[in-house]
């Protein structure tokens, strides 16, 4: 016979190596009881609800960094709502969303809110998409349900009114609410409120100064909303908008007859500028023709200053005689003399003294 201890299994074990294999499994027995009763709650749920959640998957989580509690309960609301993973509501892309920063609560009573409405069209793509842009996806699809009204210009806005001015002159000031529901197509990459604030207001503008007469938008506010409408506003917008309403119209001032009584005064200081630049050419001129008869005088005393040098250069030579003289004064009196009975009105030049 072969002997029992000849093999070694049959070997008896000491007693320090069970020790340690009970520690072992004392304390792998307390880990599983730790995970077990850190997610037997959530499991349960899990279970009982249909969500579909394994206790592994549960245990992953932990390890990814992902939150149980709102992966389960986000998961379990979406399968009491009736949105089952065709729709591709899975642990797997709600822990993605997570990761990513997304809302996954919000988004899930967003397409819960959508589904119940029945004519709104949204998947779990769009609804993460629409929460990771930034967007507020659970307010979107209630403003889409229920619209929404904006006020136009916006409540604490630096003019209380829209100002425009008709074709006659006359200015008034409008207040405006716009009804839009959100466009959950273009939510992503579509202009915001301000947006639409901004366009209706130019479009009211125009539309007014469109007008022949300010009479004609008191009697009919809505050919300003008509307008305003047909030109399509909300395009490449996040909204659709449902409504323009004239919620106030007043007259203000009379702005065609203030901007030409403004413009006469430009006109009147512009051609008294021009007068004044006439007046002072003219007068430029005035004293450089003084100056001219001025110059014109000194040369005339500079002559005369020469007839009695000639006059009596002429009598030491002998070219001009006595008689010659007296007959040459004679000529200048009765010259004076004529001049003084015609009165002319000239005045006479003095006759230099060649005495």
């Amino acid at each position: 016979m072969i002997p029992h201890n000849a093999f070694p299994f049959g070997q008896i074990v000491p007693a320090g190596l069970w020790t340690v294999a009970v520690v072992i499994m004392v304390v792998i027995g307390l880990v599983i009881f730790a995970i077990f009763a850190r997610y037997f709650r959530l499991w349960i749920q899990s279970v009982t609800t249909g969500a579909g959640i394994t206790i592994w998957d549960l245990l992953g989580m932990t390890f990814r960094k992902v939150n149980p509690a709102i992966i389960v309960r986000s998961k379990i609301t979406a399968v009491q709502a009736g949105l089952d993973e065709s729709t591709g509501i899975t642990s797997k892309t709600l822990e993605a969303h997570y990761l990513a920063g997304g809302n996954v609560p919000q988004v899930i009573r967003a397409l819960i809110a959508a589904n119940k409405a029945k004519t709104i069209q949204l998947t779990f793509q769009e609804a993460t998409a629409i929460d990771l842009a930034g967007r507020d996806v659970l307010d979107s699809v209630q403003t889409s349900v229920y619209p929404k009204v904006i006020d136009c210009p916006a409540k604490g806005a630096s003019r209380p009114t829209l100002d425009a001015v008709a074709k006659d002159g006359i200015q008034l000031k409008v207040k405006a609410r716009v009804t839009v529901r959100a466009n959950l197509q273009r939510l992503i990459g579509g202009a915001t409120e301000e947006t639409i604030v901004a366009r209706v207001g130019e479009g009211i503008v125009s539309a007014i100064g469109s007008a022949t007469g300010h009479d004609q938008v008191l009697e009919n506010p809505d050919l300003i909303s008509k307008a305003v409408l047909a030109k399509r506003l909300d395009a490449q917008t996040a909204f659709e908008i449902v409504s323009i309403d004239i919620a106030d119209i007043d007259v203000g001032d009379n702005i065609g007859a203030r901007l030409q009584a403004d413009q006469a005064e430009a006109d009147t200081r512009v051609a008294r500028a021009r007068a004044e630049g006439r007046r002072a050419m003219a007068a430029a001129a005035e004293q450089e023709k003084i100056a001219e008869i001025e110059e014109s005088r000194a040369k005339l005393v500079e002559a005369e200053a020469e007839v009695p040098r000639a006059m009596a250069e002429s009598f030491r030579t002998g070219r001009l005689g006595i008689l010659d003289y007296y007959r040459l004064r004679n000529v200048q009196a009765d010259t004076n003399m004529r001049a003084a009975i015609a009165d002319t009105g000239h005045k006479r030049t003095p006759q230099p003294d060649t005495t």
